[in-house]
């Protein structure tokens, strides 16, 4: 259970965030530098030099993505002219890319980020360019939209890359696609011209995952416990019936992967701050505004309990709460984590995407007045973010290419670099560990500069 530290402030960590925005500078020059682009999108590191592992292209958005945030912190040109160049040149084929669910990663990361620091005033506004973002990021969203299954009682999903029949844990963190596309007025238009609202299909969507994908406590199965997540949700399309969890990257289907928990947790938090700031009147298609903010905050609260009372003392994970391994690791939850131990691999990864969701869900309850509540998810997070930012989990070797080390890709398929001596991967960096540390020192350095918030839709309202 993460030790939460109820007198940490942004201001404290200020010494630190200056540390890790330094060697961040050096890591995305340095990747810059090498990378060959013909090799695809940069994936995860192997003895601290990055590589590809053809799977689907989700990650080369966190490539250039990393470049603006740096740019939104530290005001570096050269940063923004990475960013922009790279993601004019090469985020094309994401935008249309029909074969993955993951365009809030690539497109929202890169079209998004720089639309957002135009209407943030921190770049120029050129009318041509702002035109070029929005048409990107309407593409984005309705593509996503497009890959669709529609189930009974007016649910549905964006399907995974496994088909029609996959619904992913994932997905409810990369809705902000569908979510920007439709800020800027945009819907999908199908068959026989048939325009659909891409609000609804969000909606329907989360209502999906609470369904069968997060669990309550409830009874639904024999491992249903408060904030327990799966991976995948499985469904019969011959009559649209659910048939079982499933996994791709977790331990089982009846064990809490944690990357996986820790996007539900995200992506519930995100989508919460974005539909607080809607009207009723925006829901006229779909469910109430109030219905649809109630399903997100349960579950966004539930991962997050859960997350905190599954994870070491010092807030960073083991990459499943099942893994086998843990069992030889009695005291896993009240010790403080152990990337270098011999039996279950740490996910820094999974511990990155988390802090930004408990500190996000905190400043949502402190607007609606619990303040418990509010400093509990809140300081959790800013537990959470303390410890990445320092070693062994910031990296601060500058000939090592990633930012934020002893992350885990997919550990049943054995993809991750175990180092020579050692039973259990440590020691690396993925695109998205790193991308999401950014994104988390980002959300803290403007609050410790007392800035306007960090939020991926500014703008967009």
């Amino acid at each position: 259970m993460i030790d939460i530290d109820t007198t940490l402030t942004p201001k404290d960590l200020s010494a630190s965030l200056k540390e890790m925005w330094r060697l961040s500078a050096i890591k995305i020059r340095a990747l810059e530098d090498r990378w060959d682009a013909d090799a695809g999108a940069p994936v995860f590191t192997v003895e601290g030099k990055y590589s590809s592992r053809g799977w689907t292209e989700w990650t080369q958005g966190f490539q250039f993505g990393a470049a603006l945030l740096q740019f939104d912190v530290t005001g570096d040109e050269e940063m923004l002219t990475l960013g922009r160049d790279r993601t004019r040149d090469r985020m094309a084929p994401h935008v249309t890319h029909f074969g993955v669910h993951d365009h809030g990663f690539n497109n929202v990361s890169t079209y998004g980020n720089l639309r957002r620091l135009m209407s943030e005033g921190k770049i120029p506004d050129n009318a041509w360019e702002r035109e070029f973002y929005d048409m990107a990021l309407k593409a984005s969203g309705a593509v996503q939209a497009r890959r669709w299954t529609d189930l009974d009682g007016d649910l549905g999903y964006v399907y995974s890359f496994n088909g029609p029949h996959s619904l992913f844990v994932d997905t409810l963190r990369t809705l902000r696609a569908m979510a920007v596309a439709h800020l800027l007025g945009h819907r999908l238009s199908g068959e026989h011209d048939e325009s659909v609202s891409l609000l609804a299909r969000m909606v329907r969507h989360i209502r999906a995952t609470d369904k069968y994908i997060v669990f309550y406590g409830e009874g639904r199965d024999s491992y249903d416990e408060w904030g327990r997540t799966c991976h995948e949700a499985i469904f019969n399309l011959n009559d649209g019936q659910f048939r079982c969890p499933s996994t791709q990257q977790g331990y089982s289907a009846f064990s809490t992967w944690t990357r996986g928990q820790a996007w539900a947790l995200t992506g519930s938090a995100e989508l919460l701050e974005l539909f607080n700031e809607m009207d009723d009147a925006d829901f006229a298609e779909t469910l109430p505004r109030a219905e649809v903010m109630a399903i997100l905050e349960r579950c966004a609260r539930a991962t997050s309990d859960h997350y905190i009372e599954n994870t070491p003392t010092d807030g960073v994970c083991y990459w499943d709460t099942g893994a086998p391994g843990l069992a030889n690791l009695p005291d896993h939850k009240t010790s403080p984590s152990d990337p270098f131990n011999d039996f279950e691999p740490i996910d820094s990864s999974a511990s990155a995407i988390a802090a930004q969701g408990l500190i996000r869900l905190g400043g949502y309850l402190d607007g609606k007045g619990d303040s418990e509540a509010a400093t509990k998810y809140r300081q959790a997070g800013l537990t959470v973010l303390r410890r990445l930012l320092e070693e062994p989990y910031l990296s601060t070797d500058e000939s090592h290419e990633g930012l934020l080390l002893h992350s885990i890709y997919h550990r049943p398929n054995g993809w991750d670099h175990i180092p020579a001596g050692h039973t259990v991967p440590h020691g690396e960096s993925c695109m998205w560990g790193d991308y999401h540390l950014r994104e988390a020192a980002l959300l803290v350095q403007r609050q410790a500069d007392g800035q306007p918030p960090y939020r991926f839709f500014n703008g967009f309202l």
